[in-house]
């Protein structure tokens, strides 16, 4: 009996307590990635792919919650040291972007807009709560890095977290009644300030790539949001452009909708081949073995959201050839997804160091 109950409670704190020890902030990046390739799929009818990982999905967010709130509560200075690093402080911004991402998934698969509406409100506090508290933080600190070691691709996350907010709620419009005017309002809000965000997040990385050094080793795959975050913002565009079009106000400025859709559009379109170079560059060129990381989550999202948000496009301008893009981006997708599980199921199985979800020995 008495043997019995330890193992049980060896098998309990293998399977929580030290998942929670090591949990990274940008641990929901599996969810993040998991949805918008399930979105990708659906919206071109790859049904056998989207169906699983809607399932999966919701199993992953309410896992990674309670592994989350389990750390806050056992192992609280670490998760609070997290919370105010300029390093992993923006990665927790992944914890709105999954809210985001699987509001989206369960009102445009599971058809559910009761746990939408739910899901909305979930990602907006979260967004205000998270926002005006790790940037205060970052900004009141006494000791900060330099630009050099303190900003990474993960600084574009807070950008994809305002994106979420604003493409949920151009999604809701439809179904918010009286309250109609007021989402299409947050949508295009959020939308305007995260395409805003973005221009001075790229701006201090793109100087940080070209004016100090650069190693294989900061070429984390996080760096693939570069393109992620425009993807994410021409998808918001998209929506406002089609669940709010009978809007007065979003009427009076379409051109201007479209246009900088489409700009947004380029500039993710723009990232790939640089991202694919850097990438040759750090694997091919510098032998940087490509092992498991559960960073690479970072990277599966940004190439199912462009997927997601180029075969939107593609209804507006009538271009067939975007249609075969998004068709090229969503097979790419889901290769990315498959062979990251796989390195995770395999290191989870395998690996003789801790059992974790989300960490890893990289910054962020």
């Amino acid at each position: 009996m008495g043997s019995g109950l330890r193992i049980a409670s060896m098998s309990a704190e293998s399977l929580l307590y030290r998942p929670a020890g090591n949990l990274r902030p940008s641990c929901f990046a599996l969810v993040m990635a998991t949805g918008v390739v399930s979105m990708a799929a659906h919206d071109q009818q790859v049904y056998f792919i989207s169906i699983p990982l809607y399932w999966f999905n919701q199993l992953a967010y309410l896992f990674l919650w309670i592994l989350t709130l389990l750390r806050l509560l056992l192992f609280g200075e670490d998760f609070l040291a997290d919370f105010v690093s300029h390093q992993k402080g923006p990665s927790f911004f992944t914890i709105v972007a999954a809210s985001g991402v699987l509001g989206g998934q369960i009102l445009l698969i599971g058809n559910s807009v009761a746990w939408a509406f739910i899901l909305w409100v979930v990602t907006f506090l979260l967004w205000c709560c998270l926002t005006y508290t790790i940037f205060t933080a970052l900004v009141i600190k006494d000791h900060k890095p330099s630009i050099e070691k303190g900003i990474d691709g993960s600084w574009l996350l807070p950008i994809v977290a305002t994106q979420a907010v604003a493409v949920l709620s151009g999604l809701l419009v439809p179904y918010s009644g009286v309250y109609r005017e007021a989402f299409v309002l947050t949508g295009l809000a959020m939308w305007l300030f995260g395409g805003m965000l973005y221009i001075w997040t790229i701006t201090l990385i793109f100087y940080r790539y070209t004016f100090f050094h650069f190693s294989p080793g900061d070429l984390t795959p996080p760096y693939w949001i570069n393109m992620g975050a425009v993807a994410i913002t021409t998808l918001g565009g998209t929506v406002l452009i089609r669940d709010s079009g009978d809007s007065f106000f979003i009427n009076s400025i379409l051109p201007f909708l479209k246009g900088f859709t489409f700009f947004f559009w380029a500039t993710a379109t723009w990232w790939i081949p640089m991202l694919i170079i850097l990438s040759l560059w750090r694997h091919a060129y510098r032998k940087v073995a490509m092992a498991y990381d559960p960073l690479f989550w970072g990277a599966v999202f940004p190439l199912g959201m462009y997927a997601v948000s180029t075969h939107r496009l593609a209804q507006f301008d009538g271009l067939s050839v975007m249609v075969t893009i998004s068709r090229i981006f969503l097979y790419l997708a889901i290769a990315a997804w498959a062979s990251t599980f796989l390195g995770m199921f395999y290191a989870l199985l395998f690996s003789r160091r801790p059992l974790s979800i989300g960490k890893s020995d990289g910054a962020t």
